[in-house]
């Protein structure tokens, strides 16, 4: 890990990320021992990661898996199925929201019936997630509602953001939005870990999570931002970190 002058073997790996991952929680007041944590979990690695660590921590933790209901190459069918296996095979309590069946409509359904101007499908998605997850963690009662946003994610947002001058939104991005105005509140524990990083633990741990990406997910702005720090972070090793810190410490 060139950014942080660092290199470990897998026993010392998989001891440093939940290590790093704690202090983060503490540093920022997340969450505690004593609280009870919703896990939004997709699937993929990052949020299957992301409730693996906080097991192994020792937190109270649910799961919620929002199915989609995108039946493209089973896309739904197949990340259910590996946060289904994941929760089983470490007799974690799973939650499961179906979306055709509570709403009447699935996402690629409701994209259709979004008016041609606006049918973004990455948004559509977006606003559908949060009003579920918000709903579900204030409904059941859950002190904290935690999403596996890695720092790639975070920073990838951050420059479109940034390029946009969406002053409304840089003002709400951060590894914590406090509960407010029924809102939950809502954190982001693996905010200062590199996408690499995280698909090694979860290489390293014997995770097995979904591969491929959303396939709605193919023309969205922030691959092409993605891309672009990548980039940068290839001559500049720490500069995505160093990006989203110093931004961090000017806004908070």
């Amino acid at each position: 890990m060139p950014q942080h002058r660092l290199a470990l073997c897998k026993e010392h790996y998989l001891h440093w990320i939940p290590e790093q991952a704690e202090a983060v929680i503490k540093k920022y007041r997340m969450f505690d021992k004593d609280q009870k944590i919703l896990v939004s979990v997709s699937g993929g690695k990052d949020s299957l990661s992301l409730w693996d660590i906080l097991w192994r921590l020792g937190y109270y933790t649910e799961g919620l898996y929002i199915d989609l209901g995108i039946d493209d190459s089973r896309y739904s069918f197949r990340s259910r199925g590996f946060t289904e296996r994941f929760a089983m095979e470490r007799n974690l309590r799973l939650h499961i929201f179906d979306i055709k069946k509570e709403y009447g409509y699935s996402i690629p359904e409701m994209i259709k019936k979004t008016p041609r101007g606006r049918r973004r499908a990455c948004s559509v998605c977006g606003l559908v997630k949060r009003h579920v997850m918000n709903r579900f963690s204030i409904g059941n009662h859950y002190d904290v509602l935690t999403t596996g946003h890695n720092l790639d994610d975070e920073v990838a947002v951050l420059l479109g953001n940034t390029l946009d001058w969406s002053s409304g939104y840089l003002q709400r991005q951060g590894p914590v939005l406090s509960e407010a105005n029924g809102l939950s509140k809502k954190v982001k524990p693996l905010f200062k870990f590199y996408e690499r990083q995280i698909a090694a633990y979860a290489f390293l741990r014997g995770i097995r999570y979904i591969l491929d990406d959303c396939p709605y997910s193919k023309d969205a702005t922030s691959i092409s931002y993605k891309q672009l720090l990548n980039k940068l972070e290839e001559g500049h090793p720490g500069a995505k970190l160093s990006f989203y810190i110093k931004f961090l410490k000017g806004s908070f």
